[in-house]
């Protein structure tokens, strides 16, 4: 049982058990020198899903922890305040099911938190034929953050492979200097535990369209504020589509954020409190499933 662990990676997937397996071998190779936790928050994902994840908790250095919730559309704001309330880590770093991460990743992140500031980063996108040929031994030897083995794969050498080969240390230079805003970016951002519940964590009248964004506004409005790691460590992001989609979500949505920019709001009204009780214990829905996966390592 997990009792204490520096920080925890949340990972929000939905049905798509074959990137999940590549990211998590992703975060078992981590040069983390802290200890931390996986906690998978899925969006009503099959039992693939759960399948993939128990079978590599199996070899996973580091604890595991899956939950579920039942398929409601997108409803990856409330998936991601249900892995915040059971989180047991000091800090928080959020990404995403088909954000693989480079073995820096954590370290980066957790080496450059500071309080009053939340860290964002980016990613590299990769295209439908490439992602569908990388392999656990690809992302074990680091050869998607080679630039060569990428343009060697069939990616178009453009500017944003810089991103990969900027020594150190010039890329605090280059995230200093980037013009590219600091918004919360949910495949490469993190913040300490105590500040995701000071705004009430993610807004859950928000589905698809800038639900991330509207998180790190109420931050700002805190005083929160963003600091860019974009140059720093860059998870590749494997291609998918967009079939969740539903029309209206993000008419919806971009109202919720209007609201909370016109009104500098920092709680909002629908969100992890319902999850998460005063005395710290977690509240979830009976259809909601929770497992810890203990890893093989203390």
């Amino acid at each position: 049982m997990i009792t204490s662990v520096d920080a925890s990676v949340i990972i929000s997937t939905y049905n798509s058990p074959q990137w999940l397996e590549l990211v998590l071998h992703g975060y078992f190779i981590q040069e983390f020198r802290g200890k931390f936790e996986i906690l998978i928050a899925d969006d009503g994902s099959t039992s693939e899903t759960a399948s993939v994840i128990e079978n590599l908790s199996a070899i996973s250095p580091w604890p595991i922890r899956h939950i579920w919730q039942s398929d409601d559309g997108f409803q990856k704001c409330r998936i991601l305040n249900k892995a915040i309330a059971a989180s047991k880590g000091k800090l928080l770093l959020f990404t995403d099911g088909d954000c693989v991460p480079q073995s820096n990743m954590l370290q980066i992140h957790a080496s450059r938190c500071r309080k009053g500031s939340f860290l964002t980063g980016g990613y590299l996108k990769l295209s439908q034929s490439l992602s569908r040929g990388v392999t656990v031994s690809d992302v074990q030897a680091g050869h998607l953050f080679s630039a060569a083995w990428l343009v060697r794969k069939g990616f178009r050498p453009l500017p944003k492979l810089f991103k990969l080969v900027l020594p150190s240390p010039l890329d605090r230079l280059a995230n200093l200097l980037t013009p590219t805003k600091r918004t919360w970016n949910g495949h490469n951002s993190s913040c300490f535990r105590e500040d995701a519940i000071a705004v009430n964590g993610f807004n859950e009248l928000i589905q698809y369209g800038g639900q991330d964004v509207e998180f790190g506004c109420r931050l700002n409005h805190a005083g929160i504020r963003g600091r860019h790691l974009r140059f720093s460590t860059i998870p590749v992001h494997l291609y998918h589509g967009h079939g969740y989609v539903k029309p209206g979500m993000r008419e919806r949505s971009a109202a919720q954020r209007l609201e909370t920019n016109q009104q500098r709001l920092v709680r909002v009204e629908v969100g992890l409190d319902q999850w998460l009780r005063s005395d710290g214990s977690v509240r979830l829905t009976p259809e909601d499933h929770f497992r810890d996966l203990a890893g093989n390592k203390p």
